[in-house]
């Protein structure tokens, strides 16, 4: 029986998230599953993956084969290169301290770039909307402005309005006298 570590589709249209599981290669993409292992949101920025390392690994290292995007998932959890390290000590090719070494290096420089994207996500999301408030500022004052200016008008034009009835009121006196 050949199996594979692949993903089952769940979610609505336009929305899907997904199952990782191990399955059996003639089993439907959806149906049935040997042991699900993980699952992956690509609709989060970054992509949320939750995945049992353990599980994974052990699975690969029993000869699962994954699809292409299970692979890059596993890859990037680095399930793939804790086999290919323990395969290396296997081999004595190196020591069970360096490859513990090579890994932790390796995991925090990935945690690092994670929180790095994070933080830049958020600060560009703190830019934006002190840009928006910027731009809304600006158009409250010129609307400010626009009313202020209209009023100094109306102002000028009753002004100009009441000089005029004072001074036809003052002609009209005289005359009469």
């Amino acid at each position: 029986m050949a199996v594979k570590i692949r993903l089952q589709r769940h979610g609505k249209k336009n929305f899907a998230f997904f199952h990782i599981v191990v399955a059996d290669t003639r089993a439907p993409r959806d149906g049935r599953y040997i042991e699900q292992i993980g699952s992956y949101n690509p609709n989060t920025n970054p992509a949320s993956i939750n995945l049992d390392f353990e599980r994974a690994l052990a699975w690969v290292k029993v000869g699962a084969e994954s699809s292409p995007t299970a692979r890059r998932i596993l890859s990037y959890e680095g399930v793939l290169l804790r086999h290919h390290l323990d395969g290396g000590v296997a081999k004595g090719a190196l020591s069970q301290a360096e490859s513990d070494k090579k890994w932790s290096d390796w995991k925090a420089q990935r945690d690092a770039k994670i929180e790095a994207k994070k933080s830049s996500l958020k600060n560009s999301a703190i830019e934006a909307a002190k840009a928006a408030k910027a731009a809304e500022t600006k158009v409250n004052e010129a609307r400010a402005e626009a009313i202020a200016k209209k009023a100094a008008e109306l102002a000028a034009a009753k002004a100009a309005e009441a000089q005029a009835a004072e001074s036809a009121a003052e002609e009209a006196a005289p005359a009469e006298a």
